[in-house]
C-alpha cells in the first residue's frame, strides 16, 4: 500500500458520485473536485449541480467547475493543488495533455467496460443492447486518445438475460469506487503493471439519443428484447400504438412458432396479463413479449394493469410500430 496521495477527483453523475464516495472513505485525501458546470433540470429548467458537486458540497470540499480545462489560467489553478494523481470517471470534459501530464502519477480513469471493448460514451448500454454476457469496469493511465490508455486494473460483472441497464450502471459505479481505491493503494507498486490495450479488438459505443430508442421489429427478438433492457431507465425504447408512443420497459424472448403462416412484423399477437406478444423478425416468426409499458401521461404498468385501464387498445392484429406502415 502506498503513503496516502493527494486526488484531484472529476467526475459529474451518480456513477462518479460512487467513486468520490469510495475515495472519501479511502486512506487517500481528496483536495479538489472537478465537475460540470449546473444543468438546468425539471420542469422549471432551474440550475441544478451534478451529484457530485452534491456529494462534494456535504463533505465541504474546494469545487471548481470550468467550461473547459484548455485555459492556461484553469491549468494553472489546476496545478496549484500539487496532486499525486487525478481520479476521472465520466466527468464529460476533455482533458488536454498538459492537465494529463499535471499530476505526479498522472490521472485515472474509471471506465464502465472491459476495454478495449466499448470504447466511448455509453459502454454499458451497448454492453448489454449487443448481447456481452459480462462486462465491468477498467481503469487505465489516460491518454489523449478516446479510452486509448493502458489499462491497470480490471474488475468483472456477469450481464444476466434479465439485467437492465440501471441495474449494470449501479453494480459497475460500485466496482468503480472499490476498483479506483485498490489502483490508488498500488499505484507505485510494481505488482499493478501497465497493459497496452489490443486495438485490433477495440469497439466504440456510441451516445445514446432517444430517436434509436424506436424498436424496429423486423429484427429478431432476442436483439429486441436485449435493447429493452439496455435502454432501461434510459433513453427507454419505444414503439408507435396508433397515434401515441408506446414506452416498453421489459420484455423477453418467447419460444419460436411453429405455424408456418406469416404475420407482419409488429402485430399483435396475443394481449395476455402476462405479456403483449408481438411478432418480429423480417417474417414475423419471431415473438417479443412485452412485460411492462407506459402510456403517455401514465406510469410505467405490468401488462395486467396496463389492460385493465386501457385493454381496449390492445386488440389482437393490430400493428405496433412506424405510423407510415400501419396506414399503408
Amino acid at each position: 500500500m502506498t503513503h496516502p496521495l493527494r486526488v484531484i477527483f472529476a467526475g459529474t453523475p451518480e456513477f462518479a458520485a460512487a467513486s468520490l464516495s469510495a475515495l472519501l472513505a479511502s486512506q487517500h485525501t481528496v483536495v479538489a473536485v472537478y465537475t460540470q458546470p449546473d444543468r438546468p433540470a425539471g420542469r422549471g429548467r432551474k440550475l441544478t449541480p451534478s451529484p457530485v458537486k452534491t456529494l462534494a458540497t456535504r463533505h465541504r470540499l474546494p469545487i471548481y467547475q470550468p467550461d473547459t480545462l484548455k485555459s492556461a489560467a484553469v491549468q494553472s489553478e489546476l496545478a496549484a493543488l500539487e496532486a499525486d494523481v487525478m481520479a476521472v470517471a465520466a466527468y464529460g470534459l476533455i482533458l488536454p495533455q498538459a492537465v494529463l501530464a499535471t499530476p505526479r502519477f498522472g490521472c485515472l480513469n474509471v471506465h464502465a467496460s472491459l476495454l478495449p471493448r466499448w470504447r466511448g460514451a455509453a459502454p454499458i448500454q451497448r454492453a448489454i443492447e449487443f448481447g456481452d454476457n459480462v462486462s465491468g469496469v477498467t481503469i487505465m493511465q489516460m491518454s489523449t486518445g478516446l479510452d486509448t490508455g493502458d489499462m491497470l486494473l480490471k474488475r468483472e460483472a456477469p450481464i444476466s438475460k434479465t439485467t437492465t441497464g440501471g441495474e449494470l450502471h449501479d453494480r459497475l459505479a460500485e466496482l468503480g469506487g472499490e476498483a479506483i481505491v485498490t489502483a490508488l493503494d498500488s499505484l507505485v507498486d510494481p505488482e499493478l503493471p501497465a497493459t497496452a490495450q489490443n486495438e485490433a479488438a477495440a469497439t466504440y459505443a456510441a451516445k445514446l439519443s432517444k430517436a434509436e430508442g424506436e424498436l424496429d421489429f423486423t429484427q429478431p427478438a432476442v436483439r429486441l428484447a436485449a435493447k429493452v433492457r439496455a435502454f432501461n431507465p434510459w433513453p427507454v425504447a419505444w414503439t408507435h400504438l396508433g397515434d401515441d408512443r408506446l414506452r416498453l420497459w421489459h420484455a423477453e424472448t418467447a419460444a419460436p412458432r411453429t405455424t408456418d403462416a406469416e404475420v407482419a412484423p409488429g402485430t399483435l399477437l396475443a394481449a395476455t396479463p402476462d405479456a403483449l406478444s408481438v411478432a418480429c423478425g423480417n417474417d414475423g416468426s419471431d415473438t417479443l413479449r412485452i412485460t411492462h409499458a407506459q402510456l403517455p401521461g401514465g406510469k410505467p404498468l405490468a401488462i395486467r394493469d396496463l389492460l385493465n385501464a386501457t385493454g381496449d387498445r390492445f386488440t389482437p392484429g393490430i400493428r405496433l410500430g412506424s405510423l407510415q406502415e400501419n396506414r399503408a
